[in-house]
């Protein structure tokens, strides 16, 4: 007789137990998964043709110099650049300490010792006789009208006196000067005067722009527009200041009824240009006004910009508180190969 032995329960199958149990099944996934993703990378690995990967090889060793050498050139082209705009500066200071006819001390004392301040002037035939600086404003020989807004100066600022002489000879002018120097009315009265002599030329329609002013600030520009504005007056010469942070309807207003002087900020004018209400394609003479900090604010792109909108026969005038690389590298641009240069320094005396 045999025993009968109690009946063992069978043993549930691993994939019943997986599904109980999370973590077994996880367990059974992982190896697949594994095997998909080492049969991927084989296919990843698999080497190219040796033909197709020497002509990849080849090309890519082709190009890399070809970068290299275009690379190469820009760069030894702006250290050359900056070579010379730090030559130029450094022979103007030297010219400067060197010049004691045009060294003038000051009474004043500037952090315990007297300040020398001399002007450097550089350019084609700066040293011409006909450009000697003016002692009163009646030397400069300009319509009573137009010098209606020197009325309250005794004779012209040092600025003044030195380009004038330039300016209204049509030179293009460099002017390296610290703010309250008196430079808008150095460069406003030549303004006023190109004003006039195209207006007076056959066939000059009025009220279209032929002088531009950019300021890197809705403060300096409406400085600028104020004097100029009061100074063109007498000469019925219209200016408009454009800038940003107000509306454009008044702005568009007066480009639209007239002007012939337009002042204003790089990114409000740019605007007003895209729109097509404000155009430029008349303007000969455009001047940039504290041109260092215009670019230091970033606004080299939009007055590259403008730039480029005013007519090609233009006389340029800027005027800077310092002259780094990327202020010399504009003025190359757009400027005549030799502008005059005026330059004011300060030294200390022991």
């Amino acid at each position: 007789a045999f025993l009968s032995l109690p009946r063992t329960p069978a043993l549930p199958s691993y994939t019943a137990a997986a599904a109980m149990d999370p973590k077994l099944l996880s367990m059974q996934e992982e190896p697949s998964n594994q095997r998909k993703k080492d049969k991927k990378s084989k296919k990843e690995k698999k080497p190219k043709p040796a033909a197709e990967a020497e002509a990849e090889e080849a090309a890519a060793e082709q190009e890399e110099p070809s970068n290299k050498r275009k690379k190469d050139k820009k760069s030894k082209k702006d250290k050359k650049r900056k070579l010379a705009a730090e030559a130029e500066e450094a022979a103007a200071e030297e010219e400067a300490k060197s010049s004691k006819k045009r060294g003038v001390a000051t009474e004043e004392p500037d952090q315990g010792g007297a300040v020398e301040k001399s002007v450097a002037v550089t350019g084609k035939g700066f040293a011409d006789p006909k450009y000697a600086p003016l002692k009163s404003f009646a030397a400069a020989a300009l319509p009573t009208q137009v010098l209606d807004c020197c009325k309250g100066f005794d004779r012209p600022s040092p600025i003044q006196a030195l380009a004038w002489p330039y300016l209204l000879d049509g030179r293009d002018f460099i002017g390296i000067a610290a703010t309250g120097s008196g430079k808008t009315i150095a460069f406003g009265v030549p303004a006023l005067m190109h004003v006039r002599k195209k207006l007076s030329e056959k066939g000059a329609k009025k009220g279209l722009p032929r002088c531009l002013m950019l300021a890197p600030t809705r403060e300096l520009a409406q400085q600028i527009a104020d004097v100029l504005t009061e100074a063109g007056a007498p000469c019925g010469i219209n200016s408009v200041c454009l800038y940003g942070g107000t509306s454009k309807g008044p702005q568009i207003s007066s480009l639209k009824s007239g002007v012939e002087i337009v002042i204003g900020t790089p990114g409000r004018m740019k605007d007003l240009i895209e729109m097509g209400v404000c155009r430029l394609n008349e303007v000969s003479f455009v001047v940039l006004d504290e041109a260092d900090r215009m670019l230091d604010m970033g606004f080299e792109p939009e007055v590259r910009a403008i730039l480029s909108q005013t007519s090609s026969v233009r006389q340029m005038v800027m005027f800077s508180a310092t002259w780094p690389f990327a202020v010399h590298q504009l003025a190359q641009e757009f400027m005549d190969p030799n502008p005059i240069k005026v330059m004011f320094l300060c030294f200390h005396l022991s």
